[in-house]
């Protein structure tokens, strides 16, 4: 039997996916009002008013299974219970780039990740590439647009 693999995330993540769940679940019965509608308007082979009721109750109910296993497989980590002097999931890192100029990002999973709001997931290059590094530590990171180093200047766990 396979083992099946947890995905780290934060409350606020967890809170977000299963709001989105909840907002799909409750667009099903106005999909299938619109379905029936559009059946009422007779000749479905030409009807394109019922074939886009029913590509996006597919697309409803992929997203709808797709949240629900991510969410059946969170692992809910609080980064105030943790501590250390190491990068680990949940850890916000303050980063000196190359001019000296900081950056802030917290480590957080895929489905939360959010590079324009610093949160960063830790299966991302620079998520993979900080995993593990101490204050002091030098961090080279290869991205399309080439390499970047950074310095880590402070972890935090909040």
């Amino acid at each position: 039997m396979a083992t099946v693999e947890k995905m780290p995330m934060l409350q606020m993540g967890y809170d977000k996916l299963n709001a989105q769940l909840r907002e799909l679940k409750a667009e099903r019965p106005l999909i299938v009002d619109a379905i029936e509608e559009a059946r009422a308007h007779g000749d479905l082979s030409e009807n394109a008013e019922y074939h886009a009721a029913k590509e996006r109750q597919g697309q409803v109910e992929a997203t709808i299974n797709d949240l629900e296993d991510k969410l059946s497989r969170a692992q809910i980590i609080d980064p105030t219970t943790l501590s250390g002097n190491k990068i680990v999931f949940g850890a916000t890192v303050t980063l000196l780039d190359e001019d000296d100029k900081p950056v802030k990002y917290q480590i957080v999973g895929q489905a939360e990740a959010d590079a324009k709001a610093g949160m960063i997931s830790y299966n991302s290059p620079l998520g993979r590439a900080l995993i593990g590094r101490e204050v002091g530590d030098e961090v080279e990171v290869s991205v399309p647009s080439g390499d970047k180093f950074y310095l880590v200047d402070k972890i935090a766990f909040i």
